[in-house]
């Protein structure tokens, strides 16, 4: 990746957004725009403001970085993402860790709509990864190598800390959602999953699978983030849905569940 791509996208911040480290960084993805509760905004940064960067090409994703208080906690907040299919590179994928990274913070919490593989899933309930599956064969660790973001080879055996894993299942449990720990399948997408290979990815131990999350959680962990990720489960996956997929559908679950992507996101921040 091109280290001067992140030097100028930062300098679009305000210096007071490094002034003092973040305790959480959160990453919404599709239909999560509008699930953050907020005490006091301190920086609004539109993405088509940021060198490079610009708003995402996907529907529901508000494409604004958005600095706030919640309680006690100074949260950093990046509503929307980029995805790898749409051919931009690596650095507009991992873009919102890094500058959490640069801003000091040691926390990310990654959000995003999936299609359940699992036998006991439903749209509505929420998969809290525990681990995942890259299909996609990519990351964004290939090519040269700089130490700022960790080892060459980073050790993979805990993506996904534990303690992350534990709040946020306590959450769901306090608040009566349905919820499940398990493994989320990445793909590069655009295209839906045929249905042969969700029954691939249900043999390699996948219960959710989607198009976003494992780049930011692979760069993350090599940069030595403790890292949770909560998944919607927007559909069923082709070939458990007895319909075609389209994107209408993940952003129809992720309104019907916004009180409860809310609260959960609330409950995990109060938690810290």
């Amino acid at each position: 990746m091109n280290r001067s791509f992140f030097d100028k996208a930062a300098e679009c911040f305000p210096d007071s957004c490094f002034k003092s480290a973040p305790d959480l960084g959160i990453v919404l993805g599709s239909g999560w725009g509008d699930a953050l509760e907020m005490d006091d905004v301190l920086v609004r940064v539109s993405y088509a403001d940021i060198a490079g960067f610009g708003p995402s090409s996907v529907q529901g994703h508000a494409g604004e970085f958005i600095l706030y208080r919640r309680g006690a906690r100074r949260i950093a907040a990046w509503c929307g993402r980029h995805h790898w299919y749409e051919g931009l590179g690596w650095e507009p994928v991992v873009f919102p860790v890094e500058m959490l990274r640069r801003m000091g913070c040691g926390s990310v919490l990654l959000t995003n709509a999936a299609g359940g593989i699992d036998d006991a899933l439903r749209p509505g309930d929420f998969v809290v990864l525990k681990d995942h599956v890259n299909t996609a064969g990519v990351n964004p660790l290939i090519g040269p190598h700089n130490s700022e973001w960790g080892p060459r080879f980073p050790d993979m055996s805990e993506v996904y800390s534990k303690r992350g894993q534990e709040l946020l299942c306590a959450g769901a449990y306090r608040l009566g959602l349905r919820v499940l720990r398990g493994t989320y399948a990445f793909t590069a997408g655009p295209c839906y999953e045929t249905p042969s290979e969700v029954q691939a990815f249900k043999r390699l131990g996948a219960d959710v699978v989607g198009m976003s999350t494992v780049p930011e959680a692979t760069f993350a962990r090599a940069c030595g983030f403790k890292t949770a990720a909560l998944s919607l489960v927007s559909n069923l996956a082709t070939g458990i849905a007895q319909h075609p997929l389209g994107h209408e559908e993940v952003m129809a679950a992720g309104e019907a569940a916004k009180p409860q992507m809310r609260a959960l996101i609330d409950d995990f921040i109060s938690r810290l």
